[in-house]
């Protein structure tokens, strides 16, 4: 699907500010959402809403449409669809998991997790050194390519590991992680391996057989969907681990893992969502990126465009290295926020801070960064915008800063 043709699903890309078109470059931290998406929410709400599991005709339609998002969700990672459950978001899917798994461990149990994480699968598990008395160690980020230390993670391994949780990509910095090698490292010492894909869905397939995980998350609404967490888990662990629940709740995977009545609306829009990124040939069974040669090209042009700027520091590997088309950077002289404000007064909406990866911008020494991420919907002339503009506000003289 050419981009032009991509653009057309998204209302919000109609939106004017200052006079400008909005080039929205903020998708790590939640995308745009296509017509589809919302047209899938609106029909549930307005003709199929009500609870679950009773014998009249929009409680079994509730029942046949979380049914059919178990099973859109399962194909998209390659998974079962009693192997998927829903939840508020990832991080409090991750807690909810954290709690069952810490049940079953004893006090000096570790956690191997990484410093370059978001903290959604950081704080998590250390919940547990409070509550459970586990050890959670940090494999720590190369300060110099924001890479895990896999020498590091590799050493911090040992009898007493029992899960090993790590990001598929760094939503901070886009730097994709060496799954098969942190999937070794969990085998030899008999762990269990948790794998963040939040950042990586929407820019590369996602198979649990492949990555051999036993547990993998992600949020729909980082890849085009509604505001919705998505666990795969193994069947055998979903039924055995002890969940949290109420008494009355279904104990069989995988409603067990759930609780409460679940955002339903979301959960219809997850199947509208999953058809859309197999529409662009995203998904276990379709290999390939969001918009292909468009995602290669758009990663080197602002790669290499930011790179070019005087007073610009760019973080993370080069498009040479497993990278999403995810970019952070600063401007001397100026911090997050300002180079956010100054780029949104010209209709640039890209994110500044930490992103919940706190440790990243605390280990880099820097008081933030800005992010600017490609999408589906992303230009190349979009692009040549955030640079003009960047090199704008670097310079302070009407943007004549290139190197």
């Amino acid at each position: 699907m050419h981009v032009h043709e991509i653009r057309r699903c998204f209302p919000a890309l109609t939106r004017i500010h200052n006079g400008l078109p909005v080039a929205y470059f903020d998708g790590p931290g939640g995308t745009q959402v296509p017509q589809v998406v919302a047209d899938a929410m609106a029909d549930y709400l307005f003709q199929h809403n009500a609870n679950t599991h009773w014998a009249y005709p929009t409680s079994e339609e509730t029942d046949a449409i979380i049914a059919g998002a178990r099973k859109a969700a399962a194909g998209f990672m390659n998974a079962r669809a009693d192997e998927i459950s829903f939840g508020a978001n990832m991080t409090t899917i991750t807690f909810h998991l954290a709690r069952a798994l810490g049940r079953t461990w004893k006090k000096g149990d570790e956690v191997i997790v990484t410093d370059l994480d978001h903290h959604a699968n950081v704080a998590t598990w250390r919940a547990l050194e409070i509550d459970r008395g586990i050890v959670v160690r940090a494999a720590r980020m190369i300060r110099e390519t924001c890479q895990i230390d896999m020498d590091h993670l590799a050493r911090l391994a040992g009898s007493k590991t029992r899960l090993i949780a790590i990001g598929g990509a760094s939503n901070a910095v886009g730097t994709i992680n060496d799954l098969a090698t942190v999937r070794k490292i969990a085998k030899s010492v008999g762990a269990l391996f948790f794998v963040d894909a939040v950042h990586l869905a929407p820019h590369e397939p996602i198979d649990v057989q492949a990555i051999d995980c036993d547990f993998l998350s992600v949020s729909a609404y980082k890849f085009y969907g509604p505001h919705i967490g998505i666990l795969f888990a193994r069947k055998d662990l979903l039924e055995s681990l002890p969940f949290p629940k109420l008494d009355p709740a279904p104990d069989s995977a995988p409603e067990r893992a759930e609780t409460g009545t679940q955002n339903q609306e979301g959960i219809a829009g997850v199947t509208a969502a999953v058809q859309f990124m197999t529409s662009l040939g995203v998904g276990a069974a379709v290999p390939g990126g969001p918009a292909g040669e468009d995602a290669r090209r758009h990663t080197s042009l602002l790669w290499n465009g930011l790179k070019s700027i005087k007073r610009v520091r760019v973080y993370g590997v080069p498009p040479s290295e497993p990278r999403t088309p995810t970019f952070a950077f600063t401007v001397d002289g100026k911090t997050s926020e300002e180079v956010a404000r100054a780029l949104a007064k010209r209709a640039i909406f890209a994110s500044h801070g930490d992103f919940y990866a706190a440790t990243v911008v605390r280990t880099l020494g820097v008081e933030g960064l800005v992010r600017a991420g490609c999408a589906a919907y992303t230009t190349g002339e979009e692009i040549e915008r955030l640079l003009a503009a960047v090199d704008e506000v670097s310079s302070g003289n009407g943007g004549r800063n290139r190197k």
